[in-house]
């Protein structure tokens, strides 16, 4: 009966325990988190904390104090440079230990331990603590929640969660088939520009196959024809009449002008002696 015995054996040596509490140590302090056991992350708790607690001051004897419990020069540096600020205002309880279930291979107990001050997950959802008083009236109404709302049933909840999910499966397969139709398009097009390619292709050929001495005619001209000349009217003996008797008019109209400027001009003279 193990009765009063302080510790945990975990299956091995007194060398060997203190070889894997070495190890799993330096693990922790390089990554910040490893998943191990959970008996080994019990013993690991109260192996490193004590070590973690005497890098808050840094001097040369507490240094050489945590190389000789972990036996590696960056871990150290690490330990003192970047995790020791980290924690220096915490009074204890460095790490956390989560529970992961149970292993398939040979059903020991998982789990996870870290170190409280590097772990960046946040909760998905974060409560108001509800106001705790005796006085009714002091608490603001509008801030408390309706009793529909509190009494929400479990498969409403379920669906709300299962929302955004579907969301961004649904979103995702659209993706993917537009991502198709658009190869898709692009393998068409490239088909089209080949096969006109090839088209091209053959007509060059054919038309520097084709014989030289079969060369295209140039269309000719069509021989205009010249204008018929227009036929001359020809005067009728009516007209050549007509013509005849107003000549003579004509004559006597010019013979009648001359002699009044001749009168005219007589007067004058005459006017011109009788005033001498």
């Amino acid at each position: 009966m193990r009765h009063l015995v302080k510790g945990r054996k975990l299956g091995r040596t007194a060398s060997h325990r203190k070889a894997t509490l070495m190890a799993l140590s330096v693990a922790l302090i390089k990554s910040e988190r490893i998943i191990t056991t959970l008996a080994k992350a019990k013993a690991l708790r109260s192996y490193v904390e004590p070590i973690i607690t005497r890098s808050k001051e840094d001097s040369t004897h507490n240094r050489s104090h945590v190389f000789r419990h972990l036996r590696d020069k960056q871990a150290t540096s690490r330990l003192f440079d970047e995790i020791a600020p980290m924690v220096a205002d915490r009074p204890g309880g460095y790490t956390r230990i989560v529970k992961l279930g149970i292993r398939l291979g040979d059903g020991a107990e998982k789990a996870l331990i870290e170190l409280v001050d590097f772990n960046d997950a946040q909760p998905e959802t974060t409560r108001k603590k509800k106001r705790r008083t005796r006085r009714g009236g002091s608490g603001k109404k509008g801030t408390e929640q309706p009793a529909e709302a509190k009494k929400q049933p479990a498969g409403k909840k379920a669906d709300k969660d299962k929302a955004p999910k579907e969301k961004a499966a649904a979103s995702a397969e659209t993706k993917a088939v537009e991502e198709v139709e658009e190869t898709v398009e692009t393998e068409s097009k490239k088909a089209d520009k080949a096969t006109e390619a090839e088209e091209t292709k053959s007509a060059d050929v054919k038309e520097s196959e084709a014989p030289a001495d079969e060369k295209v005619e140039p269309v000719k001209e069509e021989a205009k024809e010249p204008a018929a000349p227009e036929p001359e009217v020809k005067e009728t003996p009516v007209e050549k009449k007509e013509e005849s008797a107003k000549a003579p008019a004509k004559e006597k109209a010019a013979d009648d002008s001359d002699a009044e400027e001749k009168q005219k001009d007589s007067g004058a003279k005459e006017s011109g002696e009788e005033k001498k």
